[in-house]
């Protein structure tokens, strides 16, 4: 059976076969994402990207969902890619943190706002970010913050994270609201 979806911008077909899910991977970059390779329905997503592409950005924190490291974008919805079979992506748009473009607002402020720190939860938090940003231009700082509270930062506090997706916001034209309350 063919799996076709589609990885940041680019047609992916799959053959689903039974087995191994972490034996059948192998062949495949992030620039060849129309190479045919067979995975078993039931390896999770995370372990595509990683092992079968090279899209080493997303993070595998906990394993179980409740960190966010992990978090890519299905058809614009965040989601723990952890969580996620690839027998479930046929017709999906899966966008991981390679897909974000460079000129996205979010990328430019997580770097102006020191908000990067060590790199692990930064990709989930970014996706996060664009997913409320899409669905929200003008969030107020109560709305970013429960946006990101599926993602765990074990660094410092979120102070910054925060900060930056209010500057993406303010960047990309819209006027955010700061409401603290």
């Amino acid at each position: 059976m063919t799996l076709a979806f589609v990885l940041n911008g680019h047609a992916v077909e799959l053959d689903i076969s039974v087995g191994d899910a972490r034996a059948d991977v192998g062949v495949g970059s992030a620039d060849d994402t129309r190479s045919r390779m067979p995975v078993a329905p039931t390896m999770r997503l995370l372990d595509l990207l990683r092992e079968g592409y090279g899209l080493t950005g997303t993070k595998e924190g906990c394993g179980e969902g409740e960190c966010g490291a992990c978090a890519v974008l299905i058809d614009g919805v965040l989601v723990n890619s952890c969580l996620v079979m690839v027998g479930q992506l046929h017709g999906f748009t899966v966008t991981s943190i390679e897909g974000l473009p460079e000129s996205d607002p979010l990328v430019a402020s997580f770097a102006r706002c020191g908000a990067t720190q060590c790199g692990i939860c930064i990709p989930g938090m970014v996706l996060a970010a664009r997913a409320l940003l899409d669905r929200c231009p003008e969030p107020s700082l109560d709305t970013v913050r429960d946006a990101l509270a599926g993602n765990l930062c074990r660094c410092t506090g979120y102070t910054r994270i925060y900060a930056a997706v209010l500057d993406a916001a303010q960047t990309a034209g819209a006027p955010t609201s700061r409401n603290t309350k």
